[in-house]
């Protein structure tokens, strides 16, 4: 195998021939290019004939289910994968279009040693990518990724006999047959089911009305042009759409899934956003009751309250805040044995005996369906509201070049450090710690907290902000820690501010 280019000019000869891959679409833990800016389609090839040399290195079977998701090209982008696959001497077991989630449960079903799933997740289209894995149920990490870039870049791809393919049918119905199992609610349930016309629409309201739900469909006629907005259940604009659907159906709560399923996102019967983490502590307040003792990993961009809050203390629930990324996440709960852990991002790792450990938005459905047929007498807002309250901004990506995140990142960790060092104060409050596992979250006296880290997806950085205190002390906490990353000049625009 040749070395691919590193650019990719359209509408050339070459174009159509030779693997060109950009260097920076290998990123922490999955793999992801804009299509065809980044990557040809013999550069995805490449890619899978990399991927196959990879499974042979690590004395993988050489096996590999493998999925797509929705979006319009991602059907070409899978075949020039699995081309390459063959190529490398894998058996691909095909099965058709999918949520990450489902390709996941694949390796179980089918007993398969390798997962290749081609999606952008919920980047926007004009993107694609890979999400991956040998041990399930994990996905590949850095060291996996950097060995797979090395592999690709260095055309150190082999080409071997013995590929095949298969189409496998009946996955998604054996999919949905194991998230509902022989449960039917016993309360009555209606539930804004939000899918932004992505692939989750071809499962979430199936699977709610498997369940014995009462389903108000929000967009879940699948149309990969993303005509309403582009399903990404963290961003303000679709959960804005959720609340106006519970509070115009009289529902009962929204749950909002992104372009691959993996994610949930949810809304009350009030209208009110509860975030990821939040969702979080009210799940393992629940599961700490019946499994006392257990251990919840949480990601650097969570809520404090997985820490501090006295359900969890008194059912001796302990907390583990860890890197942001489905992988590190992944990892994590496994080397723990951890029953679940918890991204803001809103991706759920239910481990044993709920889950296989994998984030699966339609598992986490699932569960909040359980969740409230166990309470039949309470509201998600009393569950909400049965907290205690912080105040905490969405997640905020400023633009920053992926050539530079990396670098401007280890200035602004650098200052904020030096700050502590020297008694500066944020917020008017005292530095107590930096955790630095992944970019710094600045915790304050009172529990408060401001995170800057780097995006391992995109070009940009991702900054969160919270106090248990007052909305007033967060937005001066997030105005401190913004002030530090201004003095970057490769730091742009935000996604979304308050």
């Amino acid at each position: 195998m040749s070395k691919p280019a590193p650019t990719v000019t359209p509408n050339t000869w070459a174009f159509l021939r030779d693997p060109m891959i950009a260097p920076t679409g290998f990123r922490e833990y999955d793999a992801r290019w804009k299509y065809p800016d980044d990557i040809n389609l013999p550069g995805i090839t490449a890619l899978g004939l990399g991927l196959g040399t990879q499974m042979h290195w690590r004395g993988i079977r050489p096996e590999i289910a493998v999925g797509n998701d929705y979006r319009d090209y991602s059907l070409s982008i899978k075949n020039a994968l699995m081309l390459g696959l063959m190529q490398a001497g894998i058996r691909v077991r095909d099965i058709g279009p999918a949520l990450s989630p489902m390709a996941y449960f694949s390796q179980f079903h089918l007993d398969a040693p390798a997962v290749a799933m081609v999606t952008a997740s919920h980047n926007p289209n004009g993107w694609t990518g890979i999400k991956m894995g040998f041990e399930r149920p994990l996905t590949h990490g850095p060291e996996e990724m950097r060995e797979l870039r090395d592999i690709v870049l260095n055309g150190e791809g082999v080409a071997r006999a013995g590929g095949g393919y298969e189409f496998v049918d009946g996955v998604r119905e054996a999919y949905l047959d194991d998230l509902v199992g022989d449960f039917k609610m016993t309360r009555k349930l209606k539930v804004v089911c939000a899918t932004g016309n992505g692939t989750a629409s071809a499962f979430a309201p199936d699977l709610f009305r498997r369940l014995g739900v009462e389903v108000v469909d929000s967009h879940t006629e699948l149309d990969y042009t993303f005509p309403h907005y582009n399903p990404n259940p963290e961003a303000m604009e679709m959960l804005h759409d959720m609340a106006a659907a519970v509070q115009a159906s009289g529902a009962d709560f929204a749950l909002g899934f992104d372009g691959d399923g993996d994610r949930c996102g949810v809304v009350d019967d009030t209208g009110e956003e509860i975030f990821a983490d939040k969702m979080g502590v009210i799940l393992a307040r629940d599961l700490a009751k019946a499994h006392p003792g257990a251990t919840f990993v949480a990601d650097v961009k969570s809520t404090g309250l997985f820490a501090s809050d006295p359900e969890l203390r008194k059912h001796g629930a302990k907390a583990d805040y860890w890197k942001t990324g489905h992988s590190h996440m992944k990892r994590r709960v496994k080397e723990l044995g951890a029953l679940a852990g918890f991204e803001k991002s809103g991706h759920y790792f239910l481990a044993e005996p709920i889950g296989r450990g994998y984030d699966c938005g339609m598992r986490v459905a699932v569960e909040i369906c359980k969740l409230m047929d166990r309470n039949p007498d309470l509201k998600m807002s009393d569950l909400r509201k049965a907290l205690p309250t912080t105040y905490a901004t969405p997640t905020m990506s400023p633009h920053c070049p992926d050539l530079e995140k990396y670098e401007a990142l280890e200035r602004i960790v650098g200052r904020l450090v030096a700050m502590r060092d020297a008694g500066d104060q944020i917020a008017g409050r005292a530095i107590t710690e930096i955790v630095t596992v992944n970019g710094a979250r600045v915790i304050l006296d009172n529990g408060g907290w401001g995170l800057v880290r780097a995006s391992s997806n995109t070009p940009n950085l991702v900054v969160v902000c919270e106090s248990p205190q007052s909305e007033a002390e967060m937005r001066a906490i997030f105005a401190d820690i913004d002030a530090v990353i201004r003095t970057e000049q490769s730091v742009g625009d935000y996604d979304q501010t308050i």
